[in-house]
């Protein structure tokens, strides 16, 4: 990592998922003066969990992997702290009607004990204030300044900002930009080039479902792409889950669908893959930015002209890794 400012810069991140908490942590540790904006209630994004009395599940990225060594090296530090462990499922694979085992050797990570501990550990140490979705962002000679749909203008100036969203959400922020700034077509060209895909996403529980061959599994063709079983991910407690994701493609197609209907079709589905959804109990999430993204990557954007940064799994490959990695590779830019 590069040394630390001398003075300091003040930067609002806005999204405070994995990427935009690791860029966040990442400029701190450098120096910045860092603000950081989340819509919801807690930081999560994409490594999310639906919690009740009685059950949890994770309902958004269900499990990581570690290829790069940064990453690798950061994925060690949380198993150190506890915050992330190694699922081995009995993974399956569906395809022309009928299951096999698969072998993948790949190493599959989760949070402990869900899937925000590392985000929810980033954010712990920054400033975030919650609830606050950011809808306008005007630059003058003072700074940046940005406006939220609760709040209306926030009364804090910035040297640069950070976006650390969908770049669906990218593109129709920087659509509300006012004021003295001269690459914003840059951005926003790379925000309208990136082509990202919904998920339906539907959390059950099977009382008449005693067993299953496997814990988790991909399907092929058909409405749905994967499942997994909740209670086979390390310190999960509760009812039997599953968390079954819609294939983008189905997703896509049925994206308006009410719910009882999505749920009707995704539990049909199911039954095709051997489950007994007698008396099933479904939550149902309707992802509308899940996957997909700009081809080829370029792992992160900055305008140094006019302050403007953008981070997120859309921008280095998909996946948690990419995401944590964009993070970390802009603040590394914005600090050059």
């Amino acid at each position: 990592m590069q040394a630390k400012l001398k003075n300091k810069k003040t930067v609002a991140v806005i999204g405070a998922g994995i990427s935009g908490a690791a860029c966040a942590f990442e400029l701190q540790s450098l120096g910045f003066e860092v603000q950081v904006y989340e819509k919801s209630r807690g930081a999560s994004g994409r490594l999310s969990t639906r919690r009740t009395e009685t059950w949890s599940a994770d309902h958004g990225a269900q499990y990581f992997t570690a290829r790069d060594p940064l990453f690798i090296k950061e994925v060690n530090r949380w198993i150190e702290l506890g915050l992330v462990a190694q699922w081995q499922p009995k993974l399956g694979v569906y395809k022309e009607g009928s299951w096999f085992e698969s072998f993948s050797k790949d190493q599959r990570f989760v949070g402990t004990p869900e899937m925000t501990a590392p985000t929810k550990y980033l954010a712990k140490q920054l400033s975030v204030q919650y609830e606050t979705t950011i809808c306008a962002l005007e630059k003058s000679s003072h700074g940046w300044t940005l406006s939220s749909l609760e709040h209306g203008r926030l009364p804090e100036y910035f040297d640069d900002v950070v976006l650390a969203i969908p770049s669906p959400q990218v593109e129709t922020l920087l659509k509300n930009v006012t004021g003295d700034v001269s690459e914003l077509s840059q951005s926003a060209s790379i925000a309208n080039k990136s082509k990202m895909r919904p998920c339906w996403t539907m959390m059950a529980y099977f009382p008449h479902q005693s067993s299953f061959a496997f814990d988790a599994g991909f399907i092929n063709q058909e409405a749905i792409a994967w499942i997994a079983r909740n209670s086979t991910k390390p310190q999960r407690l509760g009812l039997d889950y599953w968390t079954i994701h819609a294939s983008p493609e189905w997703s896509d197609a049925h994206l308006e669908l009410e719910k009882d209907v999505v749920s009707q079709k995704l539990l049909e589905c199911m039954s095709k893959l051997g489950f007994d959804t007698t008396d099933a109990q479904v939550m149902l999430h309707r992802w509308r930015y899940a996957s997909g993204g700009l081809e080829p990557m370029i792992e992160c954007h900055y305008s140094s002209n006019d302050g403007i940064g953008l981070c997120g799994d859309w921008l280095h490959g998909g996946r948690v890794e990419g995401a944590w990695l964009s993070g970390i590779k802009l603040a590394n830019l914005m600090n050059q």
